[in-house]
């Protein structure tokens, strides 16, 4: 290792990063290409910025989905909604999938990417009420040719998408208000609370969604979102309260909990 990764590394180390080697590659790396100077990035990752915001990327369900400041870093326990969803997308021909609350559309992207591997031809969109995500949204989802619209949930979506979505990916803020602050600092002080608040219980948006979203499933349409394992329960008794067939499905392996509805 180069005597300048060693000081890098001994410095993440220092700050408590529990993968400091793994990082330190990808802030050299990172410099190198952008040409940002080493010292300062560094230092901005040693104060608690994401090291998403500072590489410029997540990894994500294998893929390498750009990021930036204010934008939702997604979470590898999300890659099980993902896989969720690919399953339920395979039995449909030519399905319409929207990534509601797309922050940098990652969900949408890994979809996509998968099914259109796979053979399986699909029409996607995305919305999100931050124009940070949105801009970054439209960056990763620009080759597959996919729109990403502004606005507050449905309110975004054009009217042509009414009654023929057939997998709604709404991975909904479900943290509780008070609960904030004591996320880590790399979330708590970084991504828009917006992003991350679902109000008192943590299923404030939840409901907003599943009031509205019968009107723009499919016949036979999935609505899927995460969870925590305690709330899980109450977001399926809203699904049924609304006519849909609720499921909750549990992954050890991504320590994920998500609800999925089924019109």
């Amino acid at each position: 290792m180069a005597a300048e990764s060693v000081e890098v590394v001994a410095r993440l180390r220092a700050a408590g990063c529990v993968f400091a080697e793994d990082e330190a590659r990808l802030l050299v790396e990172a410099a190198a290409e952008t040409g940002a100077d080493l010292d300062e990035l560094v230092a901005q990752r040693v104060s608690g910025t994401p090291l998403e915001y500072l590489v410029g990327w997540a990894e994500f369900h294998g893929l390498r989905v750009a990021v930036a400041p204010g934008v939702f870093v997604p979470r590898q326990r999300t890659a099980f909604l993902v896989d969720e969803a690919i399953a339920l997308a395979r039995g449909i021909a030519r399905p319409v999938v929207v990534d509601m609350c797309c922050g940098s559309g990652a969900l949408g992207l890994a979809v996509a990417t998968t099914l259109l591997a796979e053979g399986v031809p699909l029409e996607l969109a995305a919305a999100d009420i931050e124009p940070a995500a949105v801009d970054c949204a439209r960056r990763n989802l620009a080759p597959l040719g996919a729109p990403v619209y502004q606005g507050d949930l449905f309110e975004a979506l054009p009217p042509e998408l009414r009654g023929r979505i057939d997998i709604l990916l709404a991975n909904v803020p479900y943290v509780p208000t008070e609960m904030i602050a004591h996320m880590p600092p790399e979330a708590r002080d970084h991504e828009p609370h917006v992003t991350l608040d679902g109000g008192v219980d943590g299923l404030d948006v939840f409901r907003r969604v599943v009031t509205a979203a019968s009107a723009w499933l499919a016949p036979g349409g999935h609505l899927l979102v995460e969870s925590s394992e305690a709330q899980a329960p109450f977001a399926a008794a809203a699904l049924t309260d609304h006519g849909f067939t609720p499921r909750i499905a549990e992954s050890d392996e991504h320590y994920a909990t998500i609800v999925i509805g089924s019109r």
